[in-house]
């Protein structure tokens, strides 16, 4: 019995037609990218009764690169409702803020909280 020869492919892979201007070239429009601002995240610092005032402000002045009367107005305010907004940045910068306040606060024997929050 000879052998028979492989049946062809029911379908054919079909191309997709190219558009064609005659001169075997495709014009492709340009779109613009559009690229979105990183989220901002801001630093809350929270209140407690043992960090003295005094520490909370050398912490905004040194890690927030406050002058004197602004990190006494955000440490009043601590103290007074119980949170502050430090400053507002993007993810990375805040949470690297938010761990160098927490490394100082432990290093001073400190119970100062920090966090961040979605802006």
């Amino acid at each position: 019995m000879p052998a028979e020869p492989p049946a062809p492919p029911v379908n054919p892979p079909r191309v997709a037609p190219r558009p064609d201007d005659g001169q075997g070239s495709v014009v492709v429009e340009r779109q613009t990218a559009k690229t979105l601002p990183p989220p901002m995240y801001q630093v809350v610092m929270l209140n407690d009764d043992y960090t003295p005032m005094e520490f909370v402000v050398m912490v905004l002045q040194e890690y927030f690169k406050r002058d004197l009367e602004t990190a006494t107005q955000i440490m009043l305010k601590i103290h007074h409702e119980g949170r502050g907004v430090c400053g507002v940045y993007s993810k990375d910068v805040a949470a690297t803020k938010v761990e160098l306040v927490l490394a100082a606060a432990r290093r001073g024997g400190h119970p100062l909280q920090c966090i961040m929050e979605a802006a």
